[in-house]
């Protein structure tokens, strides 16, 4: 499998990479800055690309199997929320000039419901600094949802994934779909690892073309 990356060396990114890698696949990472990753491994091809270029974007997007955009313009980027939706609407955009069926975005678990009607973004508990991210990824669900063209799948990682969750890779995961996935201890928890697994699995599998789906343990 041909997989482009986009966002390969941020958090959720270098874990989807290292996982592709582990899996002898063919990566295209693109990044800001080509400096951050080395490209030692002939499997493994480092471009520089910026997101909002939709025109550029396409021509490195081509002749890819899948797109896997982990965009992310930065946590505590005042303009996270304007940034992420015009980035990955021109990934979704530059995707389909590209002649690239299959787009998968990481969003966030802020767009799942945990009560009927209740998005977890919307509840008084949510942190308030991830807020104009996970707003982002929400509404950009929305758009995408709309979308006829592309065989689409939005990526909700579990509630809990964050640095201090990192270093286990199980291999192993439970989906769930809109609604937040409990442990026996009522914690939606996943490492970065296992959602690297999951979303690799996804790509080489498809049983969530067009659809939305979240994991965790």
């Amino acid at each position: 499998m041909n997989i482009a990356l986009i966002g390969a060396t941020g958090f959720v990114g270098s874990a989807i990479l290292k996982e592709a890698m582990t899996r002898n696949m063919k990566v295209t990472a693109i990044v800001r800055n080509t400096g951050k990753l080395a490209s030692g491994d002939q499997s493994l091809h480092v471009v520089k690309g910026d997101v909002m270029n939709t025109e550029e974007l396409a021509g490195l997007l081509k002749g890819h199997d899948v797109v896997i955009s982990a965009y992310n313009p930065g946590w505590t980027n005042p303009e996270i929320y304007s940034e992420f939706i015009k980035g990955t609407q021109s990934i979704q955009e530059a995707t389909k000039r590209a002649g690239v069926q299959r787009l998968m975005v990481i969003g966030g678990a802020g767009s799942l419901f945990v009560a009927p009607g209740v998005q977890l973004v919307d509840t008084k508990e949510f942190p308030g600094e991830w807020k104009p991210g996970a707003l982002a990824a929400r509404d950009y669900y929305s758009i995408i949802q709309k979308e006829q063209d592309l065989e689409w799948t939005f990526v909700s990682p579990a509630i809990e994934m964050h640095p201090g969750t990192s270093g286990i890779r199980k291999g192993t995961y439970r989906t769930g779909t809109d609604s937040p996935v409990f442990d026996e201890t009522k914690r939606s928890v996943i490492s970065v690892e296992d959602l690297a697994v999951a979303v690799i699995d996804e790509a080489e599998k498809g049983l969530f073309k067009r659809r939305r789906f979240t994991v965790a343990y």
